[in-house]
């Protein structure tokens, strides 16, 4: 048996963030750890010290994947009153970065694995996909995908932070970087240049009234948009030649991308050159289909709980992961609060991780 804990716990102490990305030691940790477990473990490379994981155990076919990543994002500016790589438990609570995001839900799903060993071994298939790089764009995923080594499928789960509530998928994501160029001048002679950022300011209130084309999402509501940053110039007495500004675009089923950046495109105007950083679609499984009831039943047998239709606005691996596998069932369920992913002393509590724990060795069994 493997401690889900004592296993979140060694993760947390293992520096993974993103940037700069390194999943190396990670990756050294849990190949040692899921092949002295039985597990057959196909380690992947996709960048200097970038690392993703396969492990796979039990009979031939299609396999139940479950599927969490490795790296982390940045600490912050502020201080941390419990150590960012200590992983210490106090009150219920174990503190560290990736604690919650997402170290303890991949703890969680390869202690499960390991409980139901023999039960896997005897009737059933399960593959675990750890990745690298998803805080940054599903990195990882997208050259595993195209790698592809990640077998076939009956289901995904992704141990993303829900709390352990049963999502039945996500949000896209769309970010795109808008650049505007014009002709430098001195600051005393604006009538000389062409200035750039005032072009920005203009494609930014433009986009500050901008509406999306499309119909409400039963559960997921309308998609939405948000100018996170604005940078042009050099020195204050100078037209700036240069100005860029990000988007970030949640997208809901339907919504194709490309249909999303024309519109975009055209409202910012023929001065704005737009350039895709992230495109992810939104994941979405009717929660009536078959695979999904039986998702849910297992769900509802391991925590008492109803697994209502619902879904979550970040996105996750699935966004690559699920298409990848050819449309499976995926649902979203794994310890930690959501809203503690990328804060200061970030935390999960220990009941979260066993919760987890039980949750997925019910899946393993009966889904």
């Amino acid at each position: 048996m493997i401690d889900a804990v004592a296993v979140t716990q060694q993760l947390v102490r293992i520096d993974s963030r993103n940037p700069p990305g390194d999943e190396a030691a990670c990756a050294d940790f849990l190949d040692a750890l899921l092949g002295d477990a039985g597990f057959t473990v196909t380690r992947h490379t996709f960048g200097e010290n970038r690392f993703n994981l396969v492990a796979r155990l039990g009979q031939p076919g299609p396999a139940q994947v479950f599927t969490g990543h490795l790296d982390t994002v940045p600490l912050g500016t502020l201080p941390w009153t419990h150590d960012p790589f200590g992983g210490e438990i106090v009150d219920g609570r174990l503190y560290g970065r990736g604690s919650c995001d997402m170290k303890a839900g991949v703890a969680a799903m390869i202690a499960a694995a390991v409980a139901e060993a023999e039960w896997i071994g005897a009737q059933g298939a399960v593959t675990l996909v750890l990745t690298g790089g998803e805080e940054t764009g599903s990195h990882g995923a997208k050259a595993l995908s195209e790698a592809e080594l990640l077998g076939e499928a009956r289901l995904l789960v992704v141990g993303e932070p829900t709390a352990n509530r049963f999502l039945a998928g996500h949000k896209g994501a769309l970010w795109l970087s808008a650049c505007c160029s014009g002709v430098t001048a001195h600051g005393s002679t604006p009538h000389l240049g062409d200035n750039a950022l005032y072009k920005a300011a203009r494609g930014v209130l433009a986009l500050e009234q901008y509406q999306f084309n499309t119909a409400r999402h039963p559960v997921m509501g309308l998609p939405s948009l948000n100018v996170g940053t604005l940078h042009a110039g050099q020195n204050i007495n100078s037209v700036p030649d240069r100005a860029e500004f990000s988007i970030d675009i949640r997208t809901i089923p339907g919504l194709a991308h490309a249909a999303v950046r024309e519109q975009v495109g055209f409202t910012l105007g023929a001065e704005t050159e737009l350039e895709a950083l992230v495109d992810l679609p939104a994941v979405w499984s009717d929660p009536a289909q078959p695979q999904m009831q039986r998702l849910a039943a297992a769900y509802r047998a391991a925590s008492g709980r109803e697994a209502e239709a619902a879904s979550a606005n970040y996105f996750t691996d699935a966004s690559v992961l699920t298409p990848a596998l050819g449309g499976v069932a995926t649902v979203i369920c794994g310890p930690g609060d959501p809203a503690m992913a990328h804060k200061i002393d970030e935390f999960c509590t220990v009941a979260d991780i066993v919760e987890a724990v039980a949750i997925y060795r019910e899946i393993i069994r009966t889904a």
